[in-house]
């Protein structure tokens, strides 16, 4: 059981950090499995074929995986080839190595002296969960974790221990940093907070749901109903006033605490032990503060977007039904305009040029009658709008409000 629990990988998941993959690329190749000058001269020390092939590729094995020989399964054929093409060994004779299971671990020595390699121990375990606390802090996905204590064992030339280790660590630096998290967000609750989040999780007075499950719930359309019911859910949880520690607490992991917290349904927060659920419960909460801001936000830009395109649609169909009426009105001014030029320019009374056009009363009428045409002069179209006020009314002074 105590095995079990530290267990993060699946065995299909273990199985791919513990071995060199059949499509390896030639990166990989000419970075991890190329000999130096100086490497050759080491492997060539070895008398048999088979040693110096089995040498050459122990010594790959700890460069690429980390791990030693005996704990990869296989070796791929191509990458066998590529090792014994350059010291010149027979890929066949690979099957005689290590007969004799003392040479394995004479050329493991003797490579761990050569090349600085070092075995891991107890306090290698020690650092290593040190140096992944500050990284849980941030991001507490366990293959992240595994990820990055490879990667740093690896770099300074530790052995790796058993995949078991590995997990392990990951699991109790999961476990320490989770602990540190939830004291941070649970030292500043009050009694009264506390009450007030375990009835977040009790079924709502004549409802078959729960205050978390209504919290949960998404408006269906966009409208003044949606958004009231967004702020009447965004001042509840206002109303439980959670003034949470979060300064030494991550934005990352924060988050990640929320999902699970959004995840979980109200009968999984009764298991935990309080510590856990009501610092879940804090990250989720205040992390939905933000949600149900963003969404009643949203909804209030959707409503204006509506008025707008409404208003646009509106002047749209006034120039359609006016079109004609307009048209007139353009050629009946550009008339008048040709006739007070052509009076100017040839000195003659501007108001017998008109009336030859048009009628001095016909001329006022359609005055007139542009008057009630006519646009705003930025061709603007919120006046259009105006009946439309009271849509924007059943919401507004809650929007300001809150």
């Amino acid at each position: 059981m105590y095995a079990r629990v530290r267990e993060l990988l699946t065995p299909e998941e273990r199985l791919q950090y513990l071995q060199i993959p059949p499509d390896l690329g030639e990166w990989e190749l000419g970075t991890y499995f190329t000999f130096t000058q100086h490497d050759l001269e080491i492997i060539q020390q070895r008398r048999r074929n088979y040693n110096r092939l089995g040498f050459a590729v122990q010594l790959c094995v700890l460069r690429y995986l980390g791990w030693t020989l005996s704990e990869i399964k296989e070796v791929p054929v191509h990458v066998l080839r590529y090792i014994a093409k350059q010291i010149n060994a027979d890929v066949g004779s690979f099957v005689s190595y290590g007969e004799r299971e003392a040479t394995k671990y004479e050329h493991l020595d003797e490579i761990r002296k050569e090349y600085g390699y070092q075995t891991f121990t107890l306090s290698e375990y020690r650092s290593l969960c040190k140096y992944l606390f500050s990284h849980a802090m941030a991001n507490g996905n366990p293959l992240h974790l595994i990820q990055l204590a490879l990667e740093d064992l690896r770099k300074r030339k530790i052995i790796l221990p058993l995949m078991a280790t590995i997990e392990r660590a990951v699991w109790e630096t999961r476990k320490r940093t989770e602990e540190k998290i939830f004291k941070l967000l649970n030292s500043s609750l009050t009694e009264l907070q506390i009450a007030k989040l375990d009835r977040v999780i009790t079924t709502m007075p004549e409802s078959s749901k729960t205050y978390l499950a209504w919290l949960r719930e998404i408006p269906g359309t966009s409208s003044p109903d949606s958004f009231l019911k967004v702020i009447e859910k965004l001042e509840y949880i206002r109303d439980l006033q959670l003034q949470a520690d979060t300064k030494g607490i991550h934005p990352n992991r924060l988050r990640q605490l929320s999902k699970i917290g959004s995840r979980y349904e109200p009968h999984s927060f009764r298991r935990f032990n309080d510590p856990k659920k009501y610092a879940i419960l804090v990250a989720y909460l205040l992390e939905l503060i933000q949600d149900l801001t963003d969404m009643a936000f949203e909804i209030h830009d959707r409503q204006i977007m509506i008025l707008l395109s409404k208003g646009r649609k509106a002047q749209e169909e006034i120039q359609k039904q006016n079109g004609k009426s307009i048209n007139e009105k353009v050629v009946h001014f550009a008339d008048l305009g040709a006739a007070l030029i052509k009076a100017r320019s040839e000195g003659i009374d501007p108001f017998v040029a008109l009336d030859a056009v048009m009628p001095w009363d016909q001329i006022v009428a359609s005055v007139e009658e542009a008057k009630r045409l006519a646009r705003p002069v930025d061709y603007d179209y919120l006046d259009l709008l105006e009946k439309k006020f009271y849509a924007l009314r059943k919401y507004t002074p809650t929007l300001l409000k809150s």
